[in-house]
């Protein structure tokens, strides 16, 4: 019979895949054995391989090189990352390498993007997208980057008042962008986006304050939806009603240039993932271009801000299951030594599916159970409750320690589960490592952070060490 974890796995999806394979007994991402790294630095243990950085951004361009050739498309192609997705300096460094753009949302990652200037990782011709709600440190920043001379800042204005707050602070001219205000799926609790103009109110609102006004120069239209760039009649309705909006604007504004369709690239969240990335650049391109020479107006340049789709299949989590509770007849919890509500907070607060694999025991026999985490909160669990599938595991044996990993968690995990600061009941924060290869393939990691300690948890809440007296 077929009673192995491996069994279930290679019956259940094609096995082995691009980044997972198997070495005896043990899990492989990315040919790393997970285990070494297990035995190396211990659990809970977070992880960061930066090649997949690169190899992400590298695919992506690849992607739009290709739609544009085949379709003879005149404009041209700007990778830009979305910083929100994580901040953290050694995702900066790796994305770089490859002479991207740069999108913010918020007064700090301004005070990034120059640090960013003095290291050389970008440069003037580098573009900053200043999206979000602007605040007044928001625009200050925004103004004293335009006005230390770097011409690639656009911001984009998400509201009516934001233009005037800008001209009192930039004295010289500079570029702007429009957000629409996109209309959210039926299934939302809300009709339009909070964010950006709406579609109707755009044209009305470059003729009144823009038009004739010769201290701004109207750049970019540019276009988000929440639920993602995805192969449904609403994501192809609202990109068409977002093309009448470009070219209405075109004909009354010959410096326009620019359609930034935001991020929304989905990454694997399971191994039965299927996403056809080419075809989907293909298909948008196809429709800018046959939408843009209908009405004879020039094709414009295409910009996107990926950033899950950037950094997230770069992380990793391991954790190993320390002991299990039979709590009835059919429920199994298997408590992990640390917390989702404090490492993958994703997991509780949209639900959202991690890949979650065993790293080692693939050749013992499976069961079904439900996963916990060491806080005292009810929603610190993950199962199939939340995530529509079953979670099977190796069978818990408490003399054979079992491993457990989820890949793909590098976007919005740190920033949103408050990296460096107070966890949820007092967890602390794993020890994170990074990966990186070089170019002979040899693998080298480091610590980046080391497992928060009682000192750092007290120090935070501003307990004083008391001396020895």
């Amino acid at each position: 019979m077929n009673t192995k974890y491996f069994d279930l796995i290679n019956q259940t999806f094609y096995f082995p895949q691009e980044e997972f394979t198997l070495n005896k007994d043990n899990l492989q991402f990315h040919n790393i054995d997970l285990m070494k790294l297990v035995e190396q630095y211990g659990t809970p243990l977070k992880f960061t391989y930066l090649p997949q950085i690169s190899n992400n951004i590298r695919k992506a361009k690849s992607w739009f090189r290709n739609a544009m050739e085949k379709n003879k498309y005149d404009g041209k192609y700007y990778y830009c990352y979305c910083t929100k997705s994580s901040h953290f300096e050694y995702v900066m460094n790796e994305a770089f390498k490859n002479n991207i753009h740069i999108e913010t949302s918020a007064a700090f990652d301004v005070d990034i993007v120059e640090r960013l200037f003095a290291a050389g990782k970008i440069n003037k011709n580098t573009y900053v997208i200043c999206n979000g709600f602007k605040r007044a440190q928001y625009i200050e920043n925004i103004a004293r980057l335009i006005n230390n001379g770097h011409n690639r800042t656009i911001p984009i204005i998400d509201n009516y008042e934001e233009l005037d707050l800008l001209q009192e602070q930039i004295p010289g001219k500079f570029k702007i962008g429009i957000r629409i205000a996109a209309e959210e799926e039926p299934k939302f609790e809300f009709y339009t986006s909070r964010l950006g103009i709406g579609y109707k109110n755009i044209l009305p609102f470059y003729r009144k304050q823009i038009q004739e006004n010769k201290k701004v120069e109207l750049k970019m239209l540019h276009f988000f939806i929440n639920t993602g760039i995805r192969d449904t009649s609403y994501y192809w309705n609202e990109l068409v009603k977002c093309l009448r909006v470009y070219i209405s604007l075109k004909k009354e504004c010959p410096t326009l240039d620019s359609l930034n369709i935001g991020g929304g690239f989905p990454i694997k969240n399971s191994l039965a993932f299927e996403y056809d990335y080419q075809y989907m650049v293909d298909e948008i391109i196809n429709q800018i271009k046959i939408a843009c020479e209908d009405a004879e107006v020039d094709v414009p340049n295409i910009f996107t801000e990926f950033g899950s789709f950037t950094v997230g299949e770069s992380g990793g989590a391991i954790y190993q299951v320390l002991y299990q509770k039979q709590q009835n007849d059919r429920e199994k919890w298997n408590m992990i030594d640390s917390s989702f509500i404090t490492t993958l907070p994703d997991t509780w607060a949209i639900n959202k599916r991690f890949i979650m694999l065993a790293v080692n025991r693939w050749n013992d026999s499976y069961e079904r159970v439900l996963l916990g985490g060491l806080t005292c909160d009810s929603d610190d669990y993950y199962n199939s409750e939340q995530n529509m599938n079953a979670i099977y595991l190796p069978k818990y044996n408490k003399e054979k320690p079992l491993y457990i990993g989820f890949f793909n968690t590098g976007a919005y995990q740190e920033t949103i589960g408050g990296y460096g600061g107070l966890h949820h009941c007092l967890i602390p924060q794993p020890k994170h490592i990074l990966i990186d290869r070089d170019e002979n393939g040899i693998i080298a990691t480091e610590v980046f952070s080391e497992q928060q300690q009682a000192e750092d948890v007290l120090s935070i809440l501003g307990y004083a060490k008391k001396e020895n007296k």
